[in-house]
């Protein structure tokens, strides 16, 4: 039987998404590069944009208008699945061309030999 949130794992990937949520708001490239799966697999749907493998995600974080992006978060929720599966949820608020917009955020990880990597993620905005 699979274990669902194992307290050890949760704190693993919290801490992961921590990483993850400084390095987004410090435009840190290549702290979220390296916690993406690097693979024509990988998915991110993002406010505007679908982007199918590693290369469009990382080309996109290079290309980015705005590449800090500061933002408040709330609900955060990891679920994890046995020591290898998890998923990370969570809503956030920031401020966009002087509008407060609120979204949402999802990531699916997965534990490879290398470690912990975002295999699958979403971005979205509520609307006004």
């Amino acid at each position: 039987m699979t274990t669902i949130n194992d307290s050890t794992v949760v704190a693993e990937i919290t801490d992961l998404y921590l990483k993850y949520e400084q390095a987004l708001s410090n435009n840190n490239l290549e702290v979220m590069d390296s916690l993406f799966w690097d693979a024509p697999e990988v998915v991110r749907f993002g406010i505007t944009e679908n982007l199918y493998g590693g290369d469009e995600v990382r080309n996109f974080r290079q290309n980015r208008p705005n590449p800090k992006i500061e933002r408040e978060i709330s609900n955060l929720k990891v679920v994890t699945f046995g020591k290898d599966a998890a998923t990370v949820t969570l809503e956030f608020c920031r401020i966009i061309n002087g509008v407060e917009r609120f979204g949402r955020q999802s990531q699916t990880w997965y534990k490879f030999t290398e470690g912990w990597k975002v295999v699958s993620a979403h971005v979205s905005l509520l609307p006004v």
